[in-house]
Parts: C-alpha cells; structure tokens; sequence
C-alpha cells in the first residue's frame, strides 16, 4: 500500500447537515481519490460518515479521540470497540488540542494507542513542538522524547498500523507554516527514530504526515519532499474546493 494519505481533522466543526454536505461535495469534487482520504468527523457524526462514503473506495472516516479502557462507567467517553463496531477505520490521537486543552499526556496516549490497535484501529498519532522549543533549536529533542513514550513500547506488528503525524504546534491555526525543508528535516528524523527501533522495512512503509496550516497553495511544496507522505488538514478541510485541491497535489 502507497504510503500517501491526506485526512481532514474538522475539530468540532459542522452540524450533521453541514458534514453530510462537505462529505457530498468532496466526493463530487475528487471521484475516485488519487490517495487514501480520511474524514475526522465529530463523534456524532461518525456513523452517518461512515454510511455515506459505503459505496466510495479510497475514503474512510475517523474519530477525533477515544477512551484508553473497553468499558465502564465514564460517563461522555467513547471506547475503541464502539468506534470500531461502527465502521470507524481512524482516531487521531495525540492532537495539540487535547494536549493543551485535556491534559493528555505521551503515557495515556500510549495507552489509548495500544487499545486502538487492539480493536482494528488505525492510530493517526500526532507529535510536535511549540514556538519557544523551536526556537531554542530543541525540537528533535521533544519531538523524539513524544514518539519515544507513546510509540516505543509498540511491538513491531502494533507500529505496522500507526500513521504518525507531525504538527509544529506554533503553525496549527495560525496561518504560519513550516517551510518544506523545515518539515522535510522533522519527518526524516521521525522515519529514521522508527528505522533505528523497528528496521528499514517499517520505516520505509511507515506513513507520517505534516500537520500545520497546509493549504491548497503550499500543499505540493512540502508534499514533494521524500518523507512528507501527505497531510492531517485542518481548517482547509471545511472547504470541499480546498481540501479536494490538496489532495490533488499529492
């Protein structure tokens, strides 16, 4: 399987109406995708998502976050098994959102990792620095230490399904991208830290996108460097013209 891929993180974003229209309009815009297309919808819209792209190979849908336990009494979560139950094939887990915002930390994101997996789910996990860490030029140091405590306990059949995700956290919503050589030196040393852990094999086949502000006018720039294999899209992805766009330029 080619490793390109480009998935659209709406956040919580559109009604069901609003999502049913935008799935509608990509599918019209891109036919048959050139690439795997993966919609990060809100929990209430996972099912009906999922039920519309039936039909339309080369799309899937994802959850934006899951719970780490199969079950229990924790009342507004969501377990991997339900997700998976409902045709779920995605859950991105480690956003900067969830970082910031749930206090989510490397070690619970390996947990809620370890049980995506186990219920058929692919992670989407996203790792990344903050302006003031890029700036003190120790990104490779925070960044690896992220993918270290939530990826290095995986066995090598369990890192098989992860799809890595860069986001410079100074970039996401911000307007600012990194420049194409920035996000080529980042993704190059995440294949090489999995390289040096799992073998060339896995990190030859390992799918690892850049996440932060890609836009229909700089998507084929970092999309041409050898180890951007796509995009996590964010505000871009609520526009069918524009999401449809940057999945053309890969």
């Amino acid at each position: 399987m080619s490793r390109t891929m480009v998935a659209g993180n709406w956040k919580m974003n559109t009604t069901p109406r609003q999502g049913h229209a935008l799935v509608r309009d990509v599918l019209e815009k891109l036919g048959t995708p050139p690439t795997r297309v993966v919609f990060g919808v809100p929990e209430i819209q996972l099912m009906a998502v999922h039920e519309q792209l039936t039909d339309h190979p080369g799309y899937a849908v994802a959850a934006q976050n899951m719970h780490q336990e199969p079950r229990g009494a924790y009342t507004g979560e969501v377990s991997a098994e339900m997700l998976a139950d409902a045709g779920v094939a995605y859950v991105i887990l480690g956003h900067s959102e969830r970082r910031e915002y749930a206090g989510e930390d490397d070690d619970l994101i390996n947990r809620k990792i370890v049980a995506a997996i186990a219920a058929g789910l692919k992670p989407i996990y996203c790792c990344g620095e903050k302006l003031a860490i890029r700036e003190a030029g120790n990104q490779e140091v925070v960044v690896g230490k992220q993918v270290e405590q939530a990826l290095g306990s995986l066995s090598p059949e369990q890192i098989r399904e992860v799809v890595i995700a860069y986001e410079p956290v100074w970039a996401i919503g911000t307007g600012v991208t990194a420049s194409s050589e920035q996000a080529q030196q980042m993704h190059d040393y995440l294949r090489r830290m999995i390289g040096n852990q799992f073998g060339s094999e896995i990190a030859d086949n390992i799918t690892i996108l850049y996440g932060g502000s890609v836009k229909p006018d700089n998507a084929a720039e970092l999309f041409a460097q050898p180890d951007v294999d796509g995009g996590l899209v964010g505000g871009a992805s609520l526009d069918a013209q524009s999401f449809a766009a940057i999945v053309r330029a890969l």
